[in-house]
């Protein structure tokens, strides 16, 4: 770990296969992350146990997960690569901020309320005590930075919350990380209700672009696109999905959206929807492509989640041992 860099930690769920939008919004930021922080990155696959999961599904997810993040550029030798769950210390430290954290506050979160409403048959204790796991991801590195997104924000200040809490009652011991919000691409929208942000576990299926939809199948969504009854291609709140498109244009092609905008100038939307589709496959294929490559070879999966356990549990088990300290527990010798 470089001391001159900042650390950043970001983590999340092989619940299933990736957007485009959290390609965008996530993972390709990630890469170039790696050039700025010390980067720690996690397959979040215990939080994933808070909605029921179908276990052979959940570890063919979690290898997926690894191989799209490598195939996207996600170097395991730049940074530090591991799966949550083979780090015992993210379990036991949030069994010691459970001690510290109140009911209620729990209780007031967006998600878990959300999640609450979608899964009524299965509202559990993990549900409610998600946003403490998640604290106990980001403290156990002293992480500086944590890349969120707006449904997130109240996660990392309950991390936040906590740290300070604990400060308080043992002496200095966490660092109180601050949020690292993306200029661009930190939103894309559903394509067929703009309004809402892209998600994998949208019933309508031409409502995202997974990264494993082939060529054919990206173009279509695109041109199945909810818009509006104008004709003129621009950016403007008024105009949810043309806005839209023109994020997505922009973050896959790497142009303003001033450009985008003079470049459909006196085009019709369909010609637009077309230009987006085929744009987005150009991006995605190569990855798509490595990403398969990868996953055929589990063994040097296995040894990059093994390389990555190593060192993430290294730095976590330090942090750890200052927290057994500070609460009282006798530290174990042998």
């Amino acid at each position: 770990m470089n001391e001159e860099k900042k650390t950043l930690f970001s983590a999340i769920q092989p619940s299933g296969i990736l957007t485009l939008g959290n390609y965008i919004g996530a993972i390709r930021n990630w890469k170039a992350l790696m050039e700025e922080c010390n980067c720690i990155y996690a397959l979040a696959d215990l939080h994933t146990l808070t909605v029921k999961q179908v276990p052979a599904q959940l570890r063919s997810n979690t290898y997926e997960l690894a191989a799209i993040y490598i195939a996207s550029g996600i170097d395991p030798e730049k940074c530090i690569f591991f799966v949550q769950s083979h780090v015992s210390a993210h379990a036991e430290l949030t069994w010691i901020l459970n001690t510290i954290t109140y009911p209620g506050e729990l209780s007031r979160m967006t998600q878990f309320k959300d999640k609450s409403r979608n899964h009524a048959d299965n509202v559990n204790m993990g549900l409610m005590d998600y946003p403490v796991l998640m604290a106990s991801d980001i403290l156990l590195y002293n992480a500086d930075l944590v890349p969120v997104g707006q449904d997130q924000k109240q996660h990392l200040e309950i991390t936040r919350d906590l740290a300070i809490r604990f400060n308080n009652r043992y002496s200095d011991t966490f660092k109180v990380p601050e949020p690292y919000i993306s200029a661009t691409g930190a939103k894309i929208a559903s394509l067929q209700d703009p309004e809402k942000k892209m998600s994998k576990s949208d019933p309508n299926v031409n409502a995202f672009i997974s990264l494993n939809d082939d060529r054919d199948t990206i173009i279509r969504k695109f041109k199945r696109a909810v818009t509006d009854s104008d004709t003129e291609i621009r950016f403007d709140e008024s105009k949810p999905g043309i806005s839209n498109l023109l994020t997505i244009y922009s973050c896959v092609t790497g142009k303003t959206i001033s450009e985008s905008e003079k470049e459909f100038e006196g085009k019709g939307y369909g010609d637009f929807k077309v230009a987006v589709g085929e744009a987005t496959a150009d991006l995605l294929e190569p990855i798509t492509k490595e990403k398969n490559r990868i996953l055929s070879d589990k063994k040097y999966l296995d040894e990059v989640f093994a390389n990555g356990a190593l060192q993430a549990d290294r730095i976590a088990r330090r942090t750890l041992s200052k927290v057994y300290r500070k609460v009282g527990l006798v530290e174990r010798k042998h």
